[in-house]
């Protein structure tokens, strides 16, 4: 592959930060640590600019050169002569999307908190990862150890493959601890999202850090439109420019782009998303939201009142009864409800895959009064049964309508609709935008960071979309043509893992 003058660039002056730290890609070779101190670049390019692309290259030069990928599902005693990278992404969803583009990702909090495993199994995971004999372990036959090995070989991760051989989590992992070995590498994909709580402690684990992220996204909320490269010295900023997604136009790229033009007004964007949508079938002008759409991929919208109402519309859509949840309905995690004493089962929850602004599926009540099955989207285990606090919100209403109530657990929202803020970094083939939304925003007049913030929520919007655009124009849902299913899920997991009650 060849690299535009600007990925180029960039991937030299990654290259020479990475040969100061000990690591020689040109010579595919590792130096000794020569503690040259904290350093941090900042990779920087809009959607489609080949930031994804350049990460996925300069991971794979090295693991050519000898470095270890660190995923956070297990890692072993640490080596000497070892260098290690973690590639992260601050949610499942954004790091899910790179999976499936073949990058060993996984979430800052998997690596801020590591496993303990049963020395039993962990002599499975040692043997899955070379570095030991194929153990005998009781109750667990060849074949089964030999599913796993499969499983690992092409996914590369030690849970997913201990549940296609039959062990719960709760077999395998008897906890979880703050991680206390530092890291070498990190590179961090959607770094917009970064806060700076989440930069403090990636700062005392790692001694080079590489932050990829599109300065024409969102800032975090709470962060005054700052983001967490914008205090980086311009000298270690390194930007793209050149459009390398899709070897043929992209229309929804070219809407995206022309965002950036300050003398574009609102209307002008609209007749432009039109006339995409005359000549390209991957951009659609709708007169009302889908239904079956939003089971999958939640509407984006910028109010919080236009959110609760369609997800009422969608529930209404599907006849869900007023007291219980449907399976097949989507959720949004919106925290962990624990007192500080339970710091340990907040860790448990949050390294499945629960937090903050995680995806998931519900797929029925637990046995335990409290309890949901839940399929958490773009993780590695994706099933698992928690302590629940689900609530609704309803329109006009300051009560939430609670179907699941444990005392303490994992909290969610409804997920059928969702705020541009929160679908940040996530990515779905389809995407509707809800227009009336972003007129109100052109509307209210608001700037960030001297950009108009309807211009900011409507690329976040549309580049959210990995296939397909639906602009969406009027105040209507269409009803769904097919029933909620979740049978598609239930097949994608070997084994449900589950995790006891936080209380």
């Amino acid at each position: 592959m060849k690299y535009s003058e600007d990925q180029a660039a960039a991937h030299d002056a990654v290259t020479a930060a990475l040969l100061a730290a000990g690591v020689d890609l040109e010579n595919e070779v590792i130096l000794p640590d020569t503690s040259a101190g904290f350093q941090m670049l900042a990779v920087l390019g809009k959607a489609g600019s080949g930031k994804t692309l350049l990460l996925a290259k300069l991971g794979e030069a090295l693991e050519a050169a000898g470095v270890q990928t660190v995923s956070g599902d297990y890692e072993g005693k640490p080596r000497k002569d070892k260098r290690t990278l973690a590639i992260l992404a601050p949610t499942n969803k954004a790091a899910s999307v790179l999976r499936n583009r073949g990058v060993p990702a996984t979430t800052i909090h998997r690596i801020l908190y590591t496993p303990m495993y049963d020395p039993e199994y962990e002599k499975i995971a040692e043997w899955l990862e070379g570095r030991g004999e194929k153990p005998v372990i009781e109750g667990l036959t060849d074949a089964a150890l030999d599913r796993a090995a499969q499983f690992y070989a092409i996914h590369k991760s030690i849970p997913g493959a201990l549940a296609t051989a039959g062990l719960r989590g709760s077999d395998f992992i008897t906890g979880w601890k703050r991680r206390e070995d530092p890291l070498d590498i990190g590179f961090v994909d959607e770094s917009s999202m970064l806060d700076d709580k989440q930069l403090d402690d990636l700062k005392e684990i790692f001694t080079t850090l590489v932050l990829f992220g599109d300065p024409a996204q969102l800032a975090p909320v709470g962060q005054s439109g700052s983001m967490a490269f914008d205090g980086i010295k311009a000298s270690r900023k390194l930007y793209l420019n050149r459009v390398h997604r899709q070897a043929e136009d992209s229309p929804i790229l070219d809407l995206a782009h022309a965002l950036g033009d300050e003398s574009l007004t609102f209307q002008q964007f609209e007749d432009m998303i039109s006339a995409a949508a005359a000549k390209d079938d991957r951009v659609v002008i709708a007169g009302s939201v889908k239904a079956d759409l939003m089971a999958r991929s939640p509407v984006l919208v910028w109010r919080n009142a236009t959110r609760i109402r369609l997800i009422h519309a969608f529930r209404n859509a599907y006849k869900a009864p007023p007291d219980m949840l449907l399976e097949g309905e989507p959720l949004i995690c919106d925290g962990i409800e624990l007192p500080a004493k339970h710091r340990k089962k907040r860790v448990d929850l949050e390294a499945r895959g629960l937090i903050k602004g995680a995806q998931c599926v519900f797929l029925g009540e637990g046995r335990k009064m409290g309890f949901s099955r839940l399929h958490v989207m773009g993780a590695a285990d994706p099933q698992v049964s928690a302590a629940t606090i689900i609530k609704i919100e309803m329109p006009d209403e300051d009560e939430p309508f609670i179907p699941s109530a444990a005392r303490m657990g994992a909290a969610f929202v409804h997920g059928a609709a969702c705020t541009i803020h929160k679908a940040q970094g996530s990515q779905w083939d389809t995407v509707q935008v809800f227009a009336p939304d972003m007129y109100a925003a052109s509307r209210a007049g608001r700037i960030e960071a001297g950009i108009p913030l309807w211009k900011r929520l409507a690329y976040v919007a549309i580049t959210r979309a990995a296939e397909r655009l639906i602009w969406v124009k009027q105040y209507r849902l269409a009803l769904p043509e097919h029933p909620l299913s979740v049978d598609d899920l239930r097949a994608e997991a070997p084994a449900e893992l589950t995790l006891k009650s936080p209380e």
